[in-house]
């Protein structure tokens, strides 16, 4: 038996497994939390070696979560997680200084509408150094990352079960956390190549995956691959996709610090500027992402609801108090 084989048990099984991760930036702090104390609990019950990729078939997450995505399932030299979930926060508490070098004044605001509020230089080493030349294929449990593709202007999903299948899918997963978190006037967009078994070169031209899905809990259930039940000739039935089957834990990022600052009277006057770049902040990319993530979770709710598992779905969002 394989170690896939092994750390996927719902392949043959009763249920299936599923963790989702969202976008959100240095706020990834708050869904590293959470895995680190569920990740201590788990070790509790069945020792110390104990990882979060043991016990979850499917691990998917856009930008920030795409990060941690790849930090808790790309192999280290004996095949098991290269980090521990307790290993990410002080990763993030260390690097994101350098990574969003603060500063502020009318440089910055030129900088801003020039071209990305950060350089990226920083990220990019960090990335590659830490992942090497692990691919995708390479992970010790199945894993989704959306992307898009600023070229072609559609959505990529980078997924374990593709780069089984096509080889020019198998990218450095170095190149698709770069992609992924690449934010739109935050960070400049990634471009890198693929080849596919005959050697033919594939580009991609690739920005933050919160454009298509910061919320990829959907795109996790994407029912490829043996780890999903029903006969892959049938997929395209919908009794192939037995939702009952699934358990769900999504995690959020937090609400922005921004919430609640912006107001219609505000939005009525700004113009192309305004909506890109407002206190530090790209008021439509905020909308884009929070919309979309909440969006998917009423989705989710409604798709358990409907085969009455409500209790296979949570998902921890943290929002700010109304003030008063």
């Amino acid at each position: 038996m394989s170690l896939r084989e092994e750390i996927n048990p719902s392949s043959y099984g009763d249920k299936i497994t599923v963790l989702s991760i969202d976008g959100g930036g240095i706020r990834g702090i708050i869904p590293a939390t959470i895995l680190t104390f569920l990740e201590s609990k788990l070790q509790e019950l069945d020792g110390e070696e104990a990882r979060i990729a043991d016990y979850f078939d499917v691990i998917a997450g856009t930008s920030t979560g795409g990060l941690i995505t790849a930090m808790l399932t790309a192999p280290d030299q004996n095949k098991r997680p290269l980090y521990e979930a307790k290993d990410i926060v002080p990763f993030y508490l260390n690097h994101c200084p350098k990574i969003f070098p603060q500063s502020s004044g009318p440089l910055m605001r030129m900088r801003a509408l020039r071209g990305p509020k950060y350089d990226g230089k920083y990220l990019r080493k960090l990335v590659r150094k830490i992942l090497g030349t692990r691919r995708l294929h390479e992970t010790v449990t199945r894993i989704v990352v959306p992307t898009f593709d600023i070229k072609l202007l559609q959505p990529h999903v980078f997924s374990t079960f593709e780069a089984e299948m096509e080889f020019s899918e198998d990218a450095l997963l170095s190149d698709i956390c770069i992609g992924t978190s690449s934010a739109p006037t935050y960070l400049p967009a990634h471009h890198f190549k693929t080849k596919d078994s005959e050697g033919n070169e594939r580009e991609f031209h690739l920005v933050d995956g919160g454009v298509a899905a910061n919320n990829p809990a959907l795109l996790a259930m994407k029912p490829t691959g043996k780890v999903f039940p029903g006969s892959p000739d049938d997929l395209a039935s919908p009794q192939s996709l037995q939702y009952e089957k699934y358990l769900m834990l999504s995690l959020g990022t937090g609400t922005s610090k921004m919430e609640k600052k912006y107001n219609a009277k505000m939005a009525a006057k700004w113009g192309i500027l305004g909506w890109l770049y407002k206190d530090g902040h790209c008021p439509l990319v905020d909308a884009f992402t929070f919309a979309s993530g909440d969006m998917v979770d009423l989705h989710m709710s409604l798709i358990f609801r409907s085969v009455k598992c409500e209790h296979n779905y949570l998902r921890i969002q943290t929002r700010q108090q109304r003030r008063t």
